[in-house]
């Protein structure tokens, strides 16, 4: 094995959870290839340049082309090396009665959320199995675990990401690669920002902990599931959610 650091590439890096899961990584010395789409991420990037132990890049793609993911895998091997460690967090979400929910915005969560994140792991999959060890990390959330009225398609994607992460885990152990998913409850970002006071309220009291989560409580358990402590673990789900659903 080389000597050189850890290629780290999460996609959706520009979110709460996504950049918190950047900053993680290079606090503890990984290199680190920031995927966003469409958003100003310069201030972002300062930051992590100014903050971080690893050397951080930014790479745009739109993830729901379907040739984006191959495209996005190959510039982070050319500028960083292959890549060690995936995060599959780009994802979008949609609020409303699944009666009012197009076609094509369904079509559009599916792509962003699964389509992407299957696509990454194909790319780099082959490299992982050449070096005899990589990790892959997906972003689901409770709502996959346990469904949400209102937010059908948005679960049925995180769902579909908690079947991913278990079926290539049993594909991908004999090839050392560990595949493993974080499922965030409530967490403070932007995503939520449109729940008023009553409705964040009402989520902290039905949290045993009384608390909304923070970015950063995704971001250190994707941390560790990509860590030596991790080690035996593959094909499993943490869920940082302050005791919102407990499985």
């Amino acid at each position: 094995m080389s000597d050189r650091p850890r290629t780290v590439l999460v996609t959706g890096a520009s979110g709460g959870i996504g950049a918190a899961v950047v900053t993680a990584f290079l606090r503890r010395g990984d290199n680190v290839a920031a995927h966003y789409c469409r958003a100003d991420i310069s201030a972002r990037l300062a930051d992590w340049r100014t903050n971080g132990r690893g050397r951080v890049a930014a790479f745009a793609a739109d993830l729901t082309e379907p040739a984006a993911a191959g495209e996005l895998v190959a510039a982070v091997a050319a500028d960083f090396g292959p890549v060690d460690v995936l995060v599959n967090n780009a994802g979008a979400a949609w609020q409303g009665l699944l009666t009012e929910m197009s076609t094509a915005e369904w079509d559009y969560l599916f792509a962003l959320n699964v389509r992407a994140a299957f696509l990454c792991a194909k790319a780099v999959i082959p490299a992982m199995t050449r070096r005899g060890q990589g990790w892959i990390i997906n972003i689901s959330s409770v709502w996959g675990l346990v469904g949400a009225s209102c937010e059908a398609a948005y679960a049925a994607t995180k769902g579909a990401l908690l079947a991913l992460t278990k079926s290539l885990a049993k594909e991908l152990g004999p090839a050392g690669i560990r595949v493993n998913c974080v499922a965030p409850g409530v967490i403070d970002t932007a995503m939520n920002a449109g729940l008023d006071e009553a409705a964040r309220a009402a989520l902290r009291t039905a949290t045993p902990l009384g608390l909304l989560g923070r970015p950063e409580d995704a971001a250190e358990s994707a941390v560790f599931l990509a860590s030596p402590a991790a080690g035996f673990f593959t094909g499993q789900t943490l869920s940082p959610n302050g005791g919102f659903v407990i499985y």
